[in-house]
């Protein structure tokens, strides 16, 4: 109750100027009642009461007209709480994170590894685009649309959290991961500005289109790809399984780099392509393609308006109902 009402607003406040009926009527009734009654002296000797119970609430029923005047006159002016719709400038864009969960993005040159730093840096990035449509793409072997361009970044940073590289067989699919990202915002039309994050630690070792390919398919649809290339060095510690199933450390031979595909890419795109050699780094990395793509768009914000005369129009026939009930019976030789 306390909260709707600090958030209040009417929706037809014009109906407030009904109040001067109040102080009208009150007037008019004071200078009828002097003209229809007339004054008399009584004595006030013992024995003689100058007045009851009755006469010393009398005041009641008029109280109670009033209350009621005044609850239908708020009640007209339709009392509401929420938002209205209306049209603000902003900064937002729509934007695809593609993001690498190969066995290689488990290594520990980063800490505590490059998925766990991955993670972490988009999500600081999430939280600094709130008017943006952001979606994820992962891909290994495979890909995957993680989650669909929205603006619920709460559940987006959930589903980041929940990508794990069980999900889809081991690899690189970088042309696969790119392609699946770029039909992702093929398929929106509400914003001109459209990017794709593509992070990754690797080379091409799987999928079905290469990454020039993909990155071709971007500029032709105008997205600008900014590619990021995570790891310090190659042949990184990363967890493997042994003989017996346990967790062990390995040199992974199988952990490069190919920075080459990932400038073509940027470039080809009308994008950047940065290195992330240490978890801060990354972090600055993101910062900077933050600080790049901002736009001034301009978005209709809906908010529902939650009606609240019912109150009102219910303490008005309360009141009524009393005032007449009190009129006629209690007060009815008083009047």
């Amino acid at each position: 109750m306390r909260e709707w009402i600090s958030d209040i607003a009417f929706a037809d406040p014009w109906y407030f100027l009904l109040l001067l009926v109040i102080p009208l009527y009150l007037f008019l009734r004071k200078k009828w009642l002097r003209r229809t009654r007339v004054p008399f002296m009584i004595s006030t000797g013992a024995g003689v009461h100058t007045g009851t119970w009755r006469t010393r609430f009398i005041w009641i029923p008029e109280a109670l007209r009033m209350l009621a005047i005044a609850s239908a006159v708020i009640a007209l002016a339709r009392p509401q709480t929420g938002f209205s719709n209306r049209n603000v400038t902003t900064e937002g864009i729509d934007i695809v994170m593609a993001l690498d969960i190969s066995s290689s993005m488990y290594a520990i040159d980063f800490q505590p590894n490059r998925i766990t730093a991955a993670k972490e840096a988009a999500k600081e990035f999430i939280d600094n685009r709130p008017n943006d449509r952001i979606g994820l793409v992962v891909f290994a072997g495979e890909t995957f649309t993680q989650c669909p361009i929205t603006l619920d970044h709460l559940l987006l940073k959930t589903l980041v959290d929940d990508a794990d590289n069980w999900q889809l067989e081991d690899g690189t699919a970088m042309g696969d991961g790119l392609f699946m990202a770029v039909n992702r915002l093929a398929d929106t039309t509400q914003l001109n500005t459209k990017v794709v994050i593509l992070l990754t630690d690797g080379v091409r070792t799987a999928g079905e289109f290469s990454p020039l390919d993909a990155a071709n398919a971007a500029a032709q649809l105008n997205i600008r790809v900014y590619t990021i290339g995570v790891g310090s060095k190659s042949n990184a510690p990363i967890p493997v399984v042994d003989k017996n199933g346990r967790n062990i450390y390995d040199l992974d031979p199988r952990i490069s780099f190919d920075e080459e595909s990932l400038q073509q890419i940027a470039d080809i795109t009308g994008g950047q392509y940065f290195r992330a050699t240490s978890k801060e780094k990354l972090k600055e990395v993101y910062r900077e393609i933050d600080s790049i793509e901002k736009q001034k768009v301009e978005v209709s914000v809906t908010r529902r308006y939650d009606e609240r005369f019912h109150i009102f129009a219910l303490i008005a026939i309360i009141a009524l109902m009393f005032e007449l009930l009190l009129r006629f019976t209690i007060f009815k030789s008083l009047n």
